[in-house]
């Protein structure tokens, strides 16, 4: 992969010893991601990767939301211009099999790729986590958050399962995942606390330093046994098929997709019924 410095909607800096530390910085659109900062995001954490120096990584982001999700206004860069990540091809095809091809890459391809790297992460969470959003902090290894966090799935309401990362069950637990994907209601800080699914709970003034002083406690260990020691918890959600999971999950997605195109023109649909992106538009 060709690697760059010169970042357009991150920031990359060493916060403390051993540590790097990725920002999403689109504060003015609520952190929304476009192909552009994805592949940003997954540049930086191979630079992070490849530095000895480095041990663990935490994935912060400007402004009171981490992540608004996908960008659904932007016109996105053709998906050409970027390196791949997986070895899906085809992308301008017609109907299903450009889009699927797509997403596999785009979404679930670097969310696996970041979920598998062989160094600890570390999400830095404030303020509202949606849909996409999910797909930045639950490939991580821990999260932070802050009082005043929220992680929701609100697309059923679009017509469409969930978001492509579909590891919710394994988040917040089957019931809540169901109550979660059937209500779109949010999910608060205590309560994703009592689920298990974020590690810590500070007040947002703490945020940042309670996050640094974890990655640095954990960049003292040595970078074997972090590594052996994500593999074999990795392996055990491997073991209960959250691989399979993903990839059943994507494909009711794309049937999803397929419907509202045929019976919407268009890849999402508001609850109104109105499409959000038209056939044919490329999606950010």
């Amino acid at each position: 992969m060709t690697q760059q410095t010169d970042y357009e909607r991150i920031r990359v800096d060493r916060p403390g010893e051993r540590v790097a530390r990725i920002t999403l910085a689109r504060a003015d659109r609520r952190n929304a991601q476009d192909y552009k900062m994805l592949y940003e995001i997954d540049d930086a954490f191979s630079q992070a990767i490849d530095d000895d120096d480095v041990r663990t990584i935490v994935l912060a982001a400007d402004g009171p939301d981490f992540s608004s999700g996908h960008d659904l206004s932007a016109g996105g860069d053709p998906i050409d211009e970027f390196d791949r990540v997986t070895e899906w091809g085809g992308f301008g095809k017609e109907g299903a099999e450009g889009y699927y091809a797509t997403e596999q890459e785009v979404y679930v391809g670097l969310c696996w790729r970041w979920r598998n790297l062989p160094k600890p992460t570390i999400a830095q969470v404030q303020g509202r986590v949606i849909a996409g959003g999910l797909m930045l902090v639950w490939p991580c290894d821990l999260i932070v958050c802050s009082e005043d966090a929220s992680f929701s799935d609100p697309v059923t309401a679009f017509g469409v399962n969930g978001h492509e990362f579909f590891v919710h069950p394994w988040e917040v637990g089957a019931r809540k995942a169901k109550e979660m994907l059937f209500s779109g209601e949010a999910i608060d800080a205590e309560t994703a606390l009592r689920l298990g699914m974020v590690n810590h709970v500070v007040p947002l003034a703490e945020l940042e330093k309670r996050t640094l002083a974890l990655a640095e406690r954990i960049a003292e260990r040595p970078s074997f046994g972090l590594t052996l020691a994500k593999r074999a918890v990795n392996h055990a959600l491997d073991g209960q098929g959250q691989w399979t999971t993903i990839q059943n999950a994507m494909g009711l997605h794309h049937l999803a997709h397929t419907h509202n195109r045929l019976v919407h023109n268009g890849l999402v649909v508001d609850p109104a019924g109105f499409s959000i992106i038209k056939k044919g538009a490329k999606r950010g």
